[in-house]
């Protein structure tokens, strides 16, 4: 490699291990319409990680303006890169991939972000052509060499940590240490659960963190009984515990080839009553879609953007919501807030404990459990709040966010923007209760971008343990074996004493995603914070939006059996179930009982909350958010799928619509306020 190709760049601040492979210089950025449009002009650099464009100090660089570290707006990861056009006046535009050959001299080069960003440069039209075609072909070799050869796994990622800012902005709880756990369970204000360290070793379960809330007074000797009858050995446990007594749980599916002998069936039944007298098992997957299906919703939506992004013409809106509902993203969007409020519910009207249930419990358990909590806790709609709750949910509750999110690249199958999913469904909570969140959008469309770049480690493993792993792979077999004889294999790492996987040497040390101001400069870090946020934390009662509390509700709670009754949720029913843990291959008893719907059809849930009691249960210490999911309520997050086509935001499609939902509620009120003069009137007549 020649010393040009090694040396760094004295423009451009490298990161550890980085190094520039091409640049060009007069290379004109185009700038979105929502920021002016134009050019700036600039130099462009292919580095072993990144695209990074560098402007010229003469010029506009207020949308680049901020840490030399990964510039929001003007860089992109190479992991981050889904599309390479070439285009030049007298050929068509070439999409470019490691097997294809360039034959023409490019005059702009598109790059589509797999975060929606369309990144378009323009090359100098005469005397430069040379650094045009070679930069161009460096970062389509630069991309595929990333992903083959898992660069952002080795040397360039080592000693980032130096990175880290001092000063915590956002004081956010990673849950890797022991105090963690007991600080967030000490705010929960809970009694009667406990910190276990069973897993500390890693030895139950590599997939779930090192600690575990489990019941208080459950002894660890009887709690190691209870791993091996659920898949993956992941055991009920604590996330939340509502002021109102019930236990939110969280579990993956019971084992095939479980049959538990009394003492293990005690050790369950300890975890699942958690102290309550009814248990209410929610089937996480029931109503809302496979990661498979949002895959492909998620691929439909960054098509439809990329369609419109190489369009000059905004689409009609009957084309535009064609293709919108094809998607079937907001129908995915709409399943999910509807299910997680009818769990809110669930945990609002009597004390009891409510355990979602998914089979490998790592995807949509995830992503229901927390959207739960931002609708019922105010502290998760902090910023250190809702980081804590990623943190504990997500990262450290073992979502496989290598697999998921895909940004090596190396499994196409595996790939499902789970995590993408739920940030859209706060969106829309945001959007419906703008005082309740002390964020703004323009912190999530920041989380939602941060997903896409590798330089961090909130983002880039699938576990806790693999975290801690640092590319070691020396394994040993363990086996547990359950009184009844049956075995699992579970593939452990060889650990020290002290627990923790041993570094290697020069081993990779990454920082939290969480320290925005690598990232992000202090004026575009201000605009996180939502000045008209309101902190209710001694709220009344709930934002009356009147579609998840059942019509039914007081009746079924009659009707409920007391000790020891556990209850299948699914598809708005609940039904009771016949034996107390009924294992069946690997799932409880599907057979419905006469217990009432939570929801009786579309035409019940948009009606507004009635019952002073049924109020009084939701929440006694907070707001409970419950969001309308109906009709034109759920909306697209055109500032993240359509960051770049602004005559689509302001054209027909939004503005008929969003004029039309205002119109029908100026409507509503006044043939309310008819309605009422006409009472008022009603006396004299």
């Amino acid at each position: 490699m020649s010393a040009r190709r090694n040396r760094n760049c004295p423009a451009l601040q490298c990161l550890p291990g980085e190094y520039v492979q091409e640049e060009a210089a007069h290379v004109r950025k185009c700038v979105p319409p929502r920021d002016g449009g134009g050019f700036i002009p600039g130099s462009l650099y292919c580095t072993n990680l990144r695209v990074a464009f560098l402007p010229d100090l003469s010029a506009n660089t207020a949308d680049c303006s901020g840490p030399l570290f990964m510039r929001s707006g003007c860089d992109v990861a190479l992991s981050c890169i889904g599309r390479l056009v070439a285009v030049n006046s007298f050929a068509k535009a070439k999409v470019l991939s490691s097997t294809s050959s360039l034959k023409f001299i490019p005059e702009e080069l598109i790059i589509y972000c797999r975060d929606f960003r369309v990144l378009r440069f323009r090359f100098h039209e005469s005397g430069l052509e040379p650094q045009a075609f070679r930069v161009t072909m460096a970062i389509v070799q630069a991309r595929e060499s990333s992903s083959r050869d898992n660069t952002f796994e080795l040397a360039p990622l080592r000693n980032l940590g130096q990175w880290k800012r001092e000063e915590e902005e956002f004081p956010t709880l990673l849950f890797e240490t022991l105090h963690d756990w007991e600080k967030e369970l000490k705010r929960l204000g809970t009694a009667g659960w406990r910190v276990s360290p069973v897993n500390e070793r890693f030895d139950m379960a590599t997939s779930l963190p090192k600690y575990l809330w489990v019941p208080k007074g459950f002894l660890d000797n009887e709690l190691k009984k209870a791993f091996v009858h659920f898949n993956g050995r992941r055991i009920p446990r604590l996330c939340w515990h509502h002021p109102g007594g019930s236990d939110l749980l969280r579990a993956a599916s019971f084992h095939a080839d479980s049959d538990p002998e009394k003492e293990d069936m005690r050790s369950v039944e300890t975890l699942m009553l958690a102290g309550h007298s009814q248990c209410v098992i929610v089937e996480t997957a029931a109503d809302l879609p496979s990661p498979a299906e949002i895959q492909q919703a998620h691929l439909k939506l960054w098509g439809l953007s990329l369609c419109l992004a190489d369009s000059f013409v905004a689409p009609s809106d009957e084309k535009w919501l064609s293709g919108l509902e094809g998607t079937r993203w907001l129908d995915y969007v709409r399943a999910c807030l509807r299910k997680a409020g009818e769990v809110a519910v669930l945990l609002a009207e009597r004390s009891r404990s409510v355990i979602l249930q998914e089979t490998d419990d790592r995807d949509l358990n995830c992503l229901l459990a927390s959207l739960v909590q931002v609708i019922s806790d105010p502290y998760t709609r902090t910023i250190s709040g809702f980081q804590s709750l990623v943190q504990r949910e997500w990262v450290a509750a073992g979502h496989a966010f290598q697999q998921r999110l895909n940004l090596w690249q190396k499994n196409d199958r595996d790939e499902s923007p789970v995590f993408l999913l739920f940030l859209d469904c706060v969106w829309q909570l945001l959007r419906q209760f703008p005082p309740s969140f002390e964020f703004t959008e323009a912190y999530l469309v920041a989380l939602h971008d941060s997903t896409c770049v590798p330089f961090f480690n909130t983002f880039l493993f699938n576990c806790q343990w693999e975290r801690g792993r640092n590319n070691q792979h020396r394994f040993l077999n363990q086996l547990y074996t359950p009184l009844n004889g049956w075995r699992e294999t579970l593939c452990l790492e060889i650990l020290p004493k002290d627990g923790y996987p041993a570094k290697e040497a020069g081993g990779a040390s990454l920082p939290s995603i969480w320290d925005w101001g690598l990232r992000y400069s202090l004026q575009q870090r201000a605009q996180f914070w939502n000045p008209g946020y309101q902190y209710s934390s001694n709220s009344n009662g709930p934002v009356r939006n009147g579609n998840f509390l059942p019509q039914t509700s007081n009746k079924v709670e009659n009707l409920l059996p007391g000790n020891g009754a556990v209850f299948l949720f699914s598809k708005g029913c609940l039904s009771l179930q016949t034996q107390l843990f009924p294992w069946k291959n690997g799932s409880l008893s599907k057979k419905v009982s006469r217990w009432a719907q939570l929801s009786e059809g579309p035409g019940e849930q948009d009606k507004p909350l009635r019952g002073k009691s049924s109020l009084r249960r939701l929440h006694p210490k907070g707001l409970l958010l419950l969001p309308l999911h109906a009709g034109p309520f759920i909306q697209l997050w055109k500032r993240c799928y359509l960051r770049e086509n602004p005559e689509v935001q302001v054209g027909l499609f939004a503005s008929s619509i969003a004029g039309l939902t205002e119109e029908l509620h100026l409507l509503q009120e006044r043939l309310s306020n008819w309605q009422a003069r006409e009472r008022e009137l009603q006396p004299s007549r």
